[in-house]
């Protein structure tokens, strides 16, 4: 049985790193995680950050949004230096912490449809930039895991997460040029697929319609990180494949800014639901499910954000203690 349960997706609110990290350690101590501030500005923002672990491949800001650059200048020293306090305050936080520890970095297939070439359009316009990309990626995100674990020797695993939104759209052809008046061509199946396999223990992670989930079967990943609320009835048979196959599913269950929260009840209801129309035992539940928020928490209220982490762990704490219905308790 998982002991994960619940976990967050990865941004949070506000410009303190040690809070967040105090607040990830509290309320999702099963599966924890390395939180983002993109409210601090150029270089915390998802592929900033995800960039200053490029290995040679610097980036910069233009006007018209990241970009290739010659050499690491300013932006790129910005995104490095936040990156490096985040795991100063993950260090301190968690010094003592033993178990699984999550961490998050933007996907090769979004960099590419968001980054642009030194001169030219994104790279996602050139097969070889990509590749290039990828590489570089794969390698810092593996000098990213070492650290990591020399900071924190009691982390007994690290799941990767890598965030994907415009996935769906690159296999679509749906992601603009960069003057925006195109569309950049569709990508491949194959190539999707071949991008994911230097990343071990992979958790793919996309909020946008349209998961591509017999795509992420194939390529080997461990986990799909969904928002339950996108899940379509024309997905539920590729989802039961994947599921089948032992992928574990991540289903978002409380919206990512603050509302209402309801009773825990009711935030297990689209796993359960989902679950059996699938129909699986319930008690896979607890193998192959963890409970998320449907996507980052950076737009919410530092209380709102802890208290949807809160909500997520209790749920899945139902489901697995009553797997057929959950009690019903607030």
């Amino acid at each position: 049985m998982l002991t994960w349960e619940a976990t967050g997706i990865g941004s949070h609110p506000g410009q303190d790193h040690l809070e967040a990290a105090r607040v990830v350690f509290g309320e999702v101590p099963g599966l924890p995680y390395l939180p983002e501030l993109p409210a601090r500005g150029v270089g915390a923002d998802m592929v900033g950050r995800t960039a200053a672990l490029l290995v040679d491949l610097a980036v910069e800001v233009q006007p018209s949004g990241w970009r290739l650059t010659d050499r690491p200048g300013r932006d790129h020293q910005r995104a490095a230096d936040h990156l490096r306090r985040d795991l100063d305050g993950l260090e301190e936080v968690g010094h003592a912490y033993e178990g699984p520890l999550k961490l998050q970095v933007c996907g090769p297939w979004t960099l590419a449809g968001t980054i642009e070439l030194r001169h030219g359009d994104k790279i996602l316009s050139d097969h070889g930039a990509v590749r290039d990309l990828t590489a570089s990626l794969a390698q810092g995100v593996g000098d990213h895991v070492a650290e990591v674990l020399r900071r924190l020797p009691g982390v007994t695993e690290i799941v990767l997460q890598l965030d994907e939104p415009r996935l769906p759209g690159a296999l679509a052809g749906t992601v603009p040029t960069a003057s925006g008046f195109g569309r950049l061509p569709a990508v491949e199946a194959w190539r999707v697929e071949e991008s994911l396999r230097p990343f071990p223990d992979l958790v793919v992670h996309c909020c946008a319609p349209s998961v591509p989930y017999d795509l992420l079967r194939r390529a080997g990943v461990r986990g799909v990180s969904v928002d339950a609320s996108l899940i379509r009835r024309r997905d539920e048979d590729a989802i039961g494949e994947a599921v089948e196959a032992g992928l574990l599913m991540f289903l978002g269950v409380v919206p990512g800014t603050d509302t209402r929260l309801p009773g825990v009840d009711v935030v297990a209801k689209p796993a359960l639901e989902l679950w059996r129309r699938l129909g699986f035992s319930p008690d896979r539940l607890a193998e192959q499910v963890v409970l998320t928020p449907a996507c980052g928490l950076a737009g919410a209220s530092p209380a709102y954000a802890r208290a949807a982490l809160a909500a997520c762990r209790k749920a899945a704490r139902v489901l697995r203690e009553d797997p057929e219905g959950g009690s019903g308790s607030g």
